[in-house]
């Protein structure tokens, strides 16, 4: 697929290179073909693209009806393991503990290909596709794509010209954020396909790694001097390089999620030992000379004295010494041409420098909070990163007014993150969520210090920080101002969508892309989730599940392999092994009028890796949605239809056990869009606390709407209720995450 095809379509376009200019004549058959055919994928075009296509050559719209395809899976085997599974095989326990002892002892029935005997009286083999005892599928049918689709409301596709890559390019490099999986993988492209824009303007360290694996790759490794500005860089991207992190994942940390990921129900130490000596030969570091001598000229590049850059290794000296080591940094640096390296290694050797955040520490153990806030001033990111417990230790009141005296040096998302959670810290006291660098998410419990304090003085603290906040923003938009700008435009669809700040996906959207907690409403009454994994791979048992777990006011119920029916919800049996190449798939249908009658609160969707390791890369899951009845096929079972698919994403990477990828709001009638990586080969291992306190973080988080409101009001801009302002603000343009993160001014 051409790399900037790829890229348009998640931001709801198709690319058009600049040399078939739009042409308004005559549709030709081709371009009457191609807009039929993605009908029936679920998109139509705009003017504009439809000008674009018709102009552009039959070669380039087959190249472009292909990618579409691809991303939708047309190819894919969709084949279930139940033929017309929204009807109850009536298949339970007994039936498998039955075929389990005839293939013990023997006895008779019906032989499988897989070579498993089914007894008469146990499974109804005329409603398999596969081995309903080992979940061996047999049967692979092709979509059938010649109606128009079951979809109700096509997505709109708009033209995308060089100069629109060039531009996502420069958005993608100047994002506050750090960049989702999604943004990786289309930066990558981008570069590839257009190379590195001269003098780019990076905002964010992680962003560099991608920029200086291109320049490295193109033999350019001293021109990306510029993009180090700490030791902490070259760690950075020499651990992206080696692993494809781009935050850096302490080694142990990797090794002891692989050692999870192989943890069986049945107790397997044997597996764990071997996954954990498989993650540790795969760290083992190794670099040619030649690259060993390119490191050594980045640090010696460095402006920084020796002190400093030994107080900024410090947080990772364990990596650093194997670095140095497989580095043979020791070596280079009796060259007369690194006298910084030499300087550096022997600072670092003999610990000859103090560490900022131990001063922070020894002042906050003595008590002595003049002293630590006035370290922390110094550090105005560490300090937005301490400010709660800092106010919990030495009262609201000198920290907030040694907090204000530098809060216009504090990154925004950092603002941003702080006006979140401060009512959750300080008011409801309840635990809270975090994600370790490389690990699951974890609950917290609230602070011990809030006992300190009265309810009455808590409840104050919340307004104080975000008064801060909200006043530190105003006079970044203040001084922002557009020339000429008068009114803005903001749809009602952005107050629906959190500012993506610390939730980072971790899973590729090849669809136009969401930011997480955004909220997609259901149509109709019928829910369809999709798990369809193993494309490319070989026949063989690879186990993985697609779940439901429904969320009562005093019960839950789960729809799994192990409960193909469950109230409102409906399995398609489970698949345990993959047939060669075309992959295998599992649905599970969701009657909303039923969860509603039945009082159901919400609904988690969830997949999980039976089979030992982690998910398996490549694995694509989502939900269908569609205010028309979405059918299944008589003869095979085959729920799939691209043109009803509402959202999917593409897992890229095998750290995770299980993926949370969305949660329906019965009440609300709306799918709550997020991602939380999940331990555990089972959906009764989730720990649902966990979903709850997500949900609750992203409701609390600041909607691109609210964020667009204090613009215009530091701005002095009118609102108003159409398009057609001096600034648009739509709902196609909220989903560009990089062009949001622009609003995070610092």
């Amino acid at each position: 697929m051409h790399p900037i095809l790829a890229v348009a379509l998640r931001n709801q376009a198709i690319y058009v290179p600049d040399g078939h200019p739009g042409s308004a004549g005559a549709l030709g058959d081709t371009t009457v073909m191609l807009i039929a055919d993605l009908r029936r994928l679920g998109f139509t075009v705009s003017e504009a693209l439809l000008e674009a296509l018709n102009a552009a050559p039959a070669s380039w719209q087959a190249d472009v009806l292909a990618a579409v395809r691809e991303v939708r899976g047309v190819d894919r085997n969709w084949t279930p393991l139940v033929k017309g599974w929204d009807v109850p095989t009536g298949e339970d326990r007994i039936d498998h503990l039955v075929t389990w002892f005839v293939n013990l002892v023997g006895g008779r029935g019906t032989t499988l290909a897989c070579g498993h005997v089914i007894p008469p009286g146990t499974f109804p083999l005329e409603r398999d596709n596969g081995c309903p005892y080992c979940g061996t599928p047999f049967v692979h049918a092709s979509l059938d794509l010649s109606g128009e689709g079951q979809g109700s409301t096509p997505k709109v596709l708009e033209v995308w010209r060089t100069r629109d890559a060039q531009e996502h390019l420069q958005a993608l490099l100047r994002a506050q954020t750090p960049l989702d999986a999604t943004q990786r993988e289309s930066l990558r492209g981008l570069l590839g396909a257009l190379g590195l824009p001269e003098a780019p303007r990076i905002a964010m360290k992680k962003t560099r790694m991608f920029v200086i694996d291109a320049l490295v790759a193109s033999g350019r490794g001293d021109d990306a001097q510029a993009l180090f500005a700490s030791p902490t860089d070259v760690l950075r991207y020499l651990w992206f390089a080696h692993t494809g992190h781009a935050q850096i994942v302490e080694p142990r940390t990797l090794i002891r999620r692989s050692k999870r990921n192989h943890r069986s129900l049945r107790g397997d130490p044997e597996l764990q030992r071997a996954a954990e000596q498989k993650a540790r030969a795969d760290l083992r570091l190794h670099y040619t000379r030649p690259m060993c001598r390119q490191v050594a000229r980045w640090l010696e590049g460095l402006e920084l004295s020796p002190e400093v850059a030994c107080e900024i290794m410090h947080p990772k000296r364990r990596m650093w010494v194997r670095f140095i080591r497989a580095l043979r940094l020791v070596e280079l640096a009796r060259d007369a041409r690194f006298p910084r390296l030499t300087a550096l290694l022997s600072t670092f050797h003999s610990r000859s420098y103090t560490v900022h955040a131990g001063e922070v520490q020894r002042a906050l153990l003595a008590g002595d909070s003049a002293s630590a806030l006035r370290l922390l001033e110094q550090r105005p990111g560490v300090f937005a990163r301490s400010l709660f417990s800092c106010m919990l230790h030495f009262g609201p009141d000198p920290v907030v007014a040694s907090f204000s005296r530098v809060l216009d040096r504090v990154p925004a998302r950092l603002l941003f993150t702080l006006h979140s959670m401060a009512e959750a810290t300080f008011v409801h006291g309840n635990a809270r969520i975090v994600r370790p660098l490389g690990g699951t998410p974890k609950q917290v419990p609230a602070s011990p210090l809030r006992s300190r304090y009265t309810r009455e003085a808590l409840r104050a603290m919340p307004s104080r920080v975000e008064d801060l906040c909200v006043l530190a923003m105003q006079r970044r938009f203040a001084r922002t101002r557009t020339p000429g700008a008068q009114t803005m435009y903001i749809d009602p669809a952005l107050f629906k969508m959190p500012v993506a700040i610390g939730e980072r996906s971790e899973t590729v959207q090849d669809l136009p892309s969401a930011l997480m907690g955004t909220r997609f409403p259901v149509q109709g009454d019928q829910l369809r989730l999709f798990l369809q994994w193993g494309v490319g791979l070989a026949a063989r048992h690879l186990d993985m599940d697609l779940s439901c777990r429904v969320a009562y006011p005093d019960r839950q119920e789960i729809c799994a392999y192990y409960a193909l029916t469950a109230t409102g919800c409906k399995h398609s049996g489970d698949i345990r092994a993959i047939p060669d190449r075309v992959g295998t798939a599992e649905y599970i249908e969701l009657d909303l009028a039923a969860l509603r009658e039945a009082g159901a609160r919400y609904a988690v969707f969830l997949c999980n890796a039976y089979s030992m390791g982690g998910l398996e890369p490549g694995l694509v899951v989502g939900w269908m949605n569609s205010a028309h009845p979405m059918a299944i096929s008589a003869e095979t079972g085959v729920a799939y239809d691209p043109s009803t698919v509402q959202h999917q994403v593409r897992v890229t990477q095998s750290l995770s056990k299980g993926l949370v990828f969305g949660v329906l709001d019965v009440a609300a009638h709306e799918v709550v869009w997020l991602e939380i990586p999940a331990a555990g080969q089972l959906a009764a291992q989730l720990d649902i606390g966990l979903v709850e306190l997500l949900l609750g973080k992203l409701d609390a988080r600041l909607n691109i709407g609210n964020l667009l409101r204090l613009k215009a009001e530091a701005q002095g801009l009118r609102i108003v209720d159409e398009p057609g302002a001096d600034e648009d603000y739509t709902g196609r343009w909220g989903l560009d995450a990089a062009a949001v993160s622009a609003l995070l001014i610092d």
